[in-house]
C-alpha cells in the first residue's frame, strides 16, 4: 500500500507572527496539507491561521498526540499514511520531536518505513548555545531535570561534574514556574567561577540572553519570572 510522508513543521518559540521566524517555503508548504498531528488543536489552529490557513481551518483533520496520548492511540495514526496521504507533525513551540511527545510518531514512521522529511525553523537549544559563548562543539542536552529539591540540587551537581570532566556544555530547561527555584539552586550548589547562560524567551521582543558566572549572578541577581527559558552551564 502506497504511504504518505511524514512532514516535520516547526512553529513559533512565543506569539510571534510566524512569517518573522518561520522560512516562507515552509509557511507555503501548509496549504498542501490536510492531516495535522498536533500537541494542542487550539494552538495548532491558531498557529496555521496567522500561517495564511484563516478561512481553510474547518476542512483540516487534526489529531493530538501529548503526553496523555497512549500508545495504542499513536499506532492507530498509522492508518494517516494510507493511499499516499501526507501528515504535518506541529509541535506546540519550536522543533518538533525535539522534547516533545511527537517523537513517539517519528519513530512509528521509521518503524513501518514512512519517509520522514524536517523543515527548518527555530530551535530555542540551539539558538541559546549561539547566543551562549559557551563551548558549541561538545555539549549535550539534558532536558528537563528532578523537580524536588535534592534530586535537583544532586543532578545539578553531576552536571558541573560532567562539564569538567567533559570540557562540556550542558544544556537544560524546566516549566517556566519552576524557572527561579532552578536557578536559586544553580547559584546554591554550583562553583563559583562555573557559567551560567540565562536564554528567555528567545526570538520574543523581550528575550533576555545572558551568561555570567556564578559569583557575578549571586551579585547582580535576576528574576527570571515565567518565561519559556533555557539554560546552559559551563564548568
Amino acid at each position: 500500500m502506497n504511504k504518505g510522508k511524514l512532514y516535520l513543521i516547526p512553529s513559533p518559540l512565543g506569539e510571534n507572527d510566524p512569517r518573522e521566524v518561520i522560512p516562507a517555503p515552509v509557511l507555503e508548504s501548509l496549504a498542501g496539507f490536510k492531516t495535522f498531528v498536533v500537541e494542542e488543536v487550539r494552538t495548532a489552529r491558531r498557529y496555521l491561521s496567522k500561517a495564511g490557513l484563516k478561512g481553510k481551518i474547518g476542512g483540516l483533520q487534526f489529531f493530538e498526540l501529548n503526553e496523555h496520548t497512549g500508545q495504542t492511540t499513536i499506532e492507530s495514526y498509522l492508518k494517516l499514511f494510507d493511499e499516499g496521504n501526507d501528515v504535518a507533525l506541529i509541535s506546540e513551540a519550536g522543533l518538533p520531536a525535539v522534547a516533545d511527545p511527537g517523537a513517539q510518531l517519528v519513530s512509528l514512521a521509521h518503524r513501518h518505513g514512512i519517509e520522514v522529511i524536517p523543515a527548518v525553523g527555530p530551535s530555542s537549544l540551539m539558538m541559546a548555545l549561539m547566543a551562549s559563548g559557551l563551548n558549541g562543539q561538545s555539549f549535550a542536552f539534558c532536558g528537563y531535570i528532578p523537580a524536588k529539591t535534592d534530586d535537583r540540587r544532586n543532578r545539578l551537581r553531576i552536571l558541573e561534574k560532567t562539564s569538567i570532566q567533559l570540557k562540556q556544555t550542558q544544556i537544560l530547561i524546566e516549566t517556566p514556574y519552576r524557572n527561579d527555584s532552578l536557578f536559586s539552586d544553580m547559584l546554591s550548589v554550583l562553583n563559583a567561577s562555573t557559567r551560567i547562560c540565562v536564554a528567555a524567551n528567545i526570538t520574543m521582543p523581550d528575550a533576555y540572553i545572558m551568561t555570567k558566572k556564578v559569583s557575578e549572578w549571586k551579585k547582580d541577581g535576576l528574576a527570571i519570572g515565567k518565561r519559556p527559558c533555557v539554560f546552559l552551564i559551563s564548568a
